[in-house]
């Protein structure tokens, strides 16, 4: 249920366990036999077995006999055990492919010793161990390779599950659904009024899938609503590495961390103080009126608010050990999210939105956390141009999506990437906006002044070079002339010179 389980917890999932008629594709009782390989073997084989029947962990159990599951002990003792020098966690953990999540619990039932191995299901890739994959079949462990049928089945498993579907705590108890989830974000959220009883309360939050009824008994969270209503994701083994960090450099490189801090709460019910926070450490500039002095955003707050919910909303939560990060530097803010973009860079503006978690940006976008039908980049570009920045950079280093937004910077100072992307840029928004890029356009963007005719057309021209965009109608005279993203240019006219 939580990153540390309780004791009385474990007490009572033992008891529940014990129960089963026979052991299943997702449970094993051993009594002292602790094999090093034998463990890795089953974690490979618990977990693949847990996502064929729909459960979110798997367990291996110490201290229970095979064949009457009477709680009788164990001298197993996992912190104690060891693979050569390697603590064991370790070296499972190392030879194990992908690092699925599993920790040993230690607990007395009855007065006996009991050890409690709980193993994440698997996600997205059947788990390996030493470069093998094992399956449950009945009461035995077999390679998955020799039963392809179930190797099949598993896949599709892994292709129709959403992250947002599968469980982040079994068997919770309605208290504890309600000490856990922040459920009266989720009302002020909707403008919703509160229930008058958990009753209703708990209706509501099944209702959005936050939740659902557990085969067990109780409650099952769901990734959906731990990701978006934890009082605190690392309530959540699965979540806890998911957290947004915000980190503070001086100057513009790495060297000096002024303030490094990570978001606590889920992404919904947080997302006020998180954007208060990084909105508190960026810099801003003091403008000075006719009569009185105010200060005014390096960067506009409405570009980042959508950046900020886009690096939540698109990350790939499959990506372990990373989350959402916000790099503030004297002269940028870098937003990244694990995950590469589901689209190209280049066609951010006007591709049609295409979400790897559907159910959670349903759910963004009915909060009013980000925008609908794909127009938050339109929005971000058209705040940067209104601030006359330099032109935001959309990129993918290996496995990420990172968009870096500049502080303001003179023309003159722009080098020329800088102004072929604001040229391109410029290009798409107007495309999309169904209006025409000019020269006329483009000096406003960039704020050159009319007389400086020349100017624009050479920044022009550089664009049409580096064919990022393209003349809308070559024969059209050189003061007449429109412009369109290269990808927009109709088929067989390339375009032409500026």
């Amino acid at each position: 249920m939580t990153s540390d389980r309780p004791v009385d917890y474990l007490v009572s999932l033992v008891r529940e366990l014990c129960k089963l008629v026979k052991e299943t594709g997702w449970l094993e009782f051993k009594v002292d036999k602790a094999e090093p390989q034998e463990i890795g073997e089953y974690i490979s084989a618990l977990a693949n077995s847990a996502a064929l029947t729909g459960k979110a962990f798997a367990y291996l159990v110490w201290g229970v006999a095979d064949a009457d599951h009477a709680i009788v002990g164990t001298n197993f003792v996992p912190g104690a055990a060891k693979v050569g020098n390697e603590e064991l966690e370790n070296w499972l953990l190392r030879l194990l492919t992908p690092k699925i999540q599993f920790r040993f619990f230690e607990v007395s039932v009855d007065g006996h010793s009991v050890v409690v191995l709980e193993i994440e299901r698997a996600s997205r890739h059947p788990v390996q161990f030493q470069g093998q994959e094992f399956l449950r079949i009945g009461s035995y462990k077999k390679r998955l390779k020799d039963f392809p049928e179930k190797e099949r089945e598993l896949w599709r498993i892994f292709d129709r599950t959403p992250f947002e579907e599968s469980v982040a705590a079994e068997r919770v108890d309605d208290a504890d659904v309600l000490r856990l989830l922040d459920y009266p974000a989720y009302f002020d959220l909707l403008e919703r009024p509160l229930p008058a009883n958990g009753e209703g309360i708990l209706a509501a939050l099944a209702d959005d899938r936050l939740i659902r009824r557990s085969d067990a008994g109780g409650w099952d969270i769901t990734h959906l609503g731990a990701m978006l209503f934890a009082k605190r994701l690392d309530d959540f083994r699965t979540l806890y590495r998911k957290v947004v960090r915000v980190v503070h450099y001086r100057g513009n490189g790495r060297t000096q961390t002024l303030k490094e801090q990570e978001g606590a709460k889920g992404y919904a019910c947080g997302f006020k103080g998180l954007l208060e926070y990084i909105n508190g450490l960026l810099p801003a500039n003091e403008v000075i009126g006719q009569a009185l002095r105010k200060s005014v955003p390096m960067f506009p707050e409405p570009a980042v608010r959508e950046l900020v919910a886009n690096a939540l909303i698109h990350q790939d939560f499959f990506v372990t050990g990373a989350g959402p990060m916000v790099e503030i530097f004297d002269d940028r803010i870098e937003i990244t999210n694990p995950g590469e973009p589901l689209v190209d860079t280049q066609r951010f503006v006007d591709a049609p939105p295409r979400s790897r978690n559907e159910a959670l940006a349903s759910l963004m976008r009915r909060f009013r956390i980000c925008e609908e039908r794909g127009s938050g980049i339109d929005k971000v570009v058209f705040q940067v141009e209104l601030f006359q920045l330099p032109a935001p950079l959309f990129e993918s280093p290996e496995g990420f999506t990172r968009t870096v937004l500049f502080a303001h910077k003179p023309l003159a100072a722009m080098n020329k990437t800088d102004r072929v992307r604001a040229c391109y840029l410029h290009a798409c928004l107007c495309y999309v906006m169904r209006r025409q890029m000019t020269n006329a356009s483009l000096r406003q963007r960039l704020g050159i002044a009319d007389q400086n005719i020349a100017t624009a057309s050479r920044l022009l021209g550089e664009a049409v070079e580096a064919g990022v965009i393209v003349v809308a109608d070559p024969e059209a005279g050189t003061r007449i002339r429109s412009y369109l993203p290269s990808w927009a240019a109709p088929k067989g006219e390339p375009g032409g010179v500026a």
